[in-house]
């Protein structure tokens, strides 16, 4: 999936923006509220090149916590979608002050990240392009510390027999069109969306995330939008 990507990078917020029905700024918002970051945590972004959620965290910390000591450290294996944050961001207090850093990596092997080093794993709509995400997961419980906290957004699977059938049909029909009118790509949107539709149930997930020793409350998971996107917030048993 790194093709749709390399092709997209300079608009793919903007794309993801219309695919999302303006729901997608929104629903990074309310993620990383929900995660609840405490001052002086370090935040490991993962596929978070254009830096969407490590601006919003930051200006959590710094708006909610008062706190200038926490730091996000993004990850992506795209450097396009790096270099996309990296501008986006030039200049800044974050920069200058090296609260927040890059580095072109996989999220299957965090190699450069030591074991037990970070306090939240993050990673948002990176999981459905994994060839093997249950690898991603081994490394998320690598790197993050006794009682650190997972954070995962997700594409989900509507749940509802009439906006699940609306959900199939938007992916399979809407979606390729609308990479062909804004990204002047129809092949790679529809690899991005046969990946969604193919990614694991929200039920099925959470299993995983669990099987990979992760403590998650409840039933696992929670709907944004009938299931559009799916958060999973959870933690590290200490």
């Amino acid at each position: 999936m790194s093709d749709v990507y390399c092709k997209v990078a300079d608009r793919y917020d903007a794309v993801t923006d219309v695919i999302s029905l303006w729901m997608n700024k929104p629903w990074k918002q309310r993620f990383v509220q929900q995660i609840q970051a405490k001052p002086g945590d370090k935040m490991l972004d993962v596929a978070g090149g254009t830096c969407e959620v490590a601006k919003r965290y930051l200006q959590y910390q710094d708006s909610v916590n008062n706190d200038q000591t926490s730091s996000v450290h993004v990850v992506d294996f795209n450097k396009n979608m790096l270099l996309v944050g990296q501008r986006r961001l030039a200049g800044s207090d974050w920069i200058r002050n090296g609260r927040i850093t890059f580095a072109q990596g996989n999220a299957e092997d965090l190699r450069d990240v030591p074991d037990n080093s970070v306090d939240i794993y993050c990673i948002s709509a990176g999981m459905h392009n994994l060839p093997h995400p249950e690898k991603a997961l081994s490394e998320a419980y690598r790197v993050l510390r006794p009682g650190g906290k997972f954070a995962c957004l997700e594409y989900g699977h509507t749940e509802g027999m009439v906006i699940g059938a609306v959900s199939r049909w938007y992916w399979d029909n809407v979606v390729p069109v609308l990479g062909q009118l804004l990204a002047n790509d129809r092949a790679s949107y529809e690899r991005l969306a046969r990946s969604v539709r193919t990614f694991p149930s929200q039920q099925q997930f959470a299993q995983a995330i669990r099987n990979a020793g992760f403590h998650l409350p409840g039933k696992g998971y929670e709907l944004y939008q009938w299931g559009m996107m799916v958060a999973y917030i959870g933690s590290k048993k200490v």
